[in-house]
């Protein structure tokens, strides 16, 4: 059985909303390199940091292009092709399906694709690129089981959903066992960004004791998190890392918004579900450069754009009413996008962040140092501006490091080569195990007395708000219920809210199982006096179960995968 000793590569992905790559490093000669030469049309190279985080399918569901190959052409030149291919459907904005949020919030997707489908498939497309880029720099061959992949994560993201993209990874075959791999690390996306950015601390002048926020301003998630830095080039979490869907696709959906005033709800409508290849060609090479990029909130410098409709998307003018198509004609098909137009698009989104700052300010009792803006939408003229008429007096230092498109793939690097690195974490949530005491008269529910006269609760080991070092272990003694029961098996859940007795999953409680550990109890001739401790330890984003049964000194411990039960390993001490 392979082990961390047989790892010789590090290899982070940052599997994003609307650009994804990878960087790397070696093992022994840590020097990072950001993966900048992907895939253009036409069997072309594009050196760029990111490739465009969309997959293109023909019929059958057959894969036809990921990455930038699959954004669309100009519309005007696919007009002039006798042969293009119909079924192709593009598909986007699949990683949004992760986030918890209703249904109906979740960008649609072409009628019968599952969006884990979706991630599956793209992330399977990288992983060639992935080899054949690790193989020619370090020849011979190098085996993905010698590859540390550390993937970077959302802050708000729950254990369940981490269990989620955990199993896409080993179905795109980067892993050689669903469970218990000793080469899958997860991070989450600001504390990447930290760790990236406490290596250019000195640049800024911070020192040991210093506070830092990072606010990572990403494609479909905003996250932030509050870190200290301490001796020997670490960092602690001062605050709950947080975050929220307020990254720059937000804008693009209020540009919609803007063109369902203009041209009719349904007309929109029909342009994505029937020509999507035309809206996303309008929104990436329209919208993008023309209007998002460079806003910066003057309206003494704004000039007006115009959007030219049979240019940029011709399908809609057959999907406008005619009381519509007739106002559009002696427009010539152009539509004015003023000033105020474009600062709708911006606000409510930049609004959204600029409170989850104030949040996390708020949250500190430590004074904040420096705040740093990471992530492709952190060069949003805009939202810099914003942050700094509306933080400046708060935070003495403001600033957008070097490469802040990739630090969070550097960051989750550094991670996957010294976990240390990371010296405390703050729980986001509560985590304990179900257990079975004796119902209790006008103390418990009556509802829920069991025929043995027992009842189900849950048992907190570690509260929301708690910092755990790596390797703390949060534990208590338990015992069984009967005396001849031979195993015991520890559920374990995981919720936000406080003071919760009970492991019912529903909206009230917020519980979610996290995993199980089954583990042996002989000796039954003891009885219930076989005292088994079992802890949990949050020292990585894969949470560690362990267990020891007090009798014998077996131990048992596992990795979560946090969907289902796994097999725990078993050593005898």
């Amino acid at each position: 059985m392979s082990d961390t000793k047989d790892l010789r590569v590090t290899v982070a992905i940052d599997f994003g909303t609307t650009f994804s790559g990878f960087a790397y490093a070696n093992n022994i000669n840590p020097d990072i390199t950001v993966h900048d030469s992907w895939f253009g049309l036409n069997n072309s190279r594009k050196i760029i940091p990111k490739t465009n985080t969309v997959i293109q399918y023909g019929s059958g569901w057959k894969l036809v292009n990921w990455g930038f190959p699959a954004l669309a052409q100009d519309p005007g030149s696919r007009r002039k092709k006798k042969h293009v291919n119909t079924d192709c459907k593009t598909v986007e904005l699949f990683k949004l399906h992760l986030a918890d949020i209703p249904d109906y919030q979740k960008p649609g997707l072409p009628y019968g694709l599952d969006y884990r489908k979706a991630i599956r498939d793209f992330l399977a497309e990288m992983k060639p690129l992935i080899q054949e880029t690790l193989n020619r720099r370090w020849p011979p061959a190098i085996k993905l089981s010698q590859v540390r992949f550390v993937f970077s994560v959302p802050a708000e993201w729950k254990p369940h959903i981490i269990g989620i993209l955990q199993d896409c990874i080993y179905d795109a075959g980067y892993l050689e066992k669903r469970h218990s791999n000793h080469n899958l690390e997860f991070t989450t996306e600001p504390e990447a960004a930290a760790l990236y950015c406490m290596k250019k601390s000195g640049e800024y002048k911070l020192d040991v004791g210093d506070t830092f926020l990072i606010v990572d301003c990403g494609g479909g998630t905003v996250d932030l998190t509050m870190r200290t830095l301490v001796e020997g080039d670490c960092i602690s979490e001062d605050t709950e890392r947080t975050g929220d869907l307020c990254g720059s696709t937000y804008v693009d959906k209020n540009f919609r918004a803007f063109l369902e005033k203009k041209l009719g709800k349904s007309a929109l409508m029909n342009l994505q579900n029937k020509h999507y290849e035309q809206y996303q060609y309008m929104i990436h090479e329209f919208f993008c450069p023309y209007i998002k990029f460079l806003f910066n909130g003057d309206q003494a410098e704004f000039k007006i754009i115009e959007l030219d409709i049979e240019k940029w998307c011709p399908a809609l003018i057959d999907y406008v009413s005619q009381e519509i198509k007739e106002e559009m004609e002696e427009e010539d098909w152009l539509i004015e996008i003023l000033f105020q137009d474009v600062f709708e698009m911006f606000h409510p989104v930049v609004e959204n962040i600029l409170t989850l700052i104030n949040n996390q300010l708020n949250s500190s009792r430590k004074k904040c140092s420096a705040m740093f803006m990471v992530g492709g939408f952190a060069e949003s003229p805009y939202l810099i501006k914003m942050i700094e008429e509306r933080f400046s007096g708060r935070v003495p230092l403001i600033a957008v490091p070097q490469n802040p498109i990739t630090a969070i793939l550097r960051g989750a690097v550094m991670y996957g080569l010294n976990k240390k690195a990371v010296k405390h974490r703050k729980l986001t949530m509560n985590y304990g195990v179900e257990v079975f005491p004796k119902w209790i008269q006008d103390v418990d529910p009556k509802a829920r007395k069991t025929e043995n006269g027992r009842i189900a609760k849950f048992s907190c080991l570690a509260k929301r708000g708690r910092i755990v070092t790596p390797d703390e272990v949060c534990s208590d003694v338990y015992y069984p219920v009967y005396p001849d029961q031979t195993a015991i098996l520890f559920k374990v859940f995981a919720t936000s809210k406080p003071n919760q007795r009970f492991c019912d999953k529903s909206d009230k409680t917020g519980m979610e199982e996290v995993g199980k550990l089954r583990i042996k109890l002989p000796d039954i001739h003891l009885g219930i006096d076989r005292p088994v401790e079992f802890g949990l330890k949050f020292g990585e984003l894969l949470i560690t179960a362990t267990a020891r049964n007090k009798t014998n000194g077996e131990s048992y411990s596992a990795e979560f995968n946090y969907v289902s039960a796994f097999e725990a390993a078993t050593s005898c001490n």
